[in-house]
């Protein structure tokens, strides 16, 4: 695997596991070689301001654009992040199906391997997802 900006890691679903595409992720994720990784925070519905949305659906939107902006802030984008964790309050096939419409969004196709984990609460009060990510870029710092 060579180490430019298209490929600093590939995603895969090998034979053998069931296609994980309409749940909105990818089994397998191998970085190249003198990639170079971002760890992200765990990011918020919140907005600039610290206001969250009420609606999940909201949140999960907004968190995937603090998200965005984290990782331009270091000259990356959401192409580049080849894996999250996904923690979600209450979660239900309900709350999937809304991230995986939010996720359709961001990932048209290659989703990130992804672990969700169902969780009773947040940090704040009315914060109903946060989605901490991993991205490999291939220019040096």
């Amino acid at each position: 695997m060579s180490a430019d900006s298209r490929t600093a890691f590939a995603l895969s679903n090998p034979p053998g596991l069931y296609d994980p595409s309409s749940n909105g992720y990818s089994h397998v994720a191998a970085v190249a070689p003198g990639a170079r990784l971002l760890f992200i925070a765990g990011q918020g519905g919140e907005d600039v301001d610290g206001r969250l949305p009420a609606e999940f659906s909201e949140q999960a939107r907004q968190a995937l654009a603090n998200l965005d902006t984290a990782l331009k802030s270091q000259g990356a984008s959401l192409q580049q992040v080849f894996k999250l964790t996904l923690l979600i309050v209450d979660h239900d096939e309900h709350r999937l199906r809304e991230w995986v419409s939010e996720a359709n969004r961001v990932w048209e196709s290659g989703h990130p391997v992804c672990t969700l984990i169902p969780v009773p609460r947040l940090a704040l009060d009315g914060m109903l997802v946060e989605i901490d990510a991993v991205a490999a870029c291939c220019e040096a710092v």
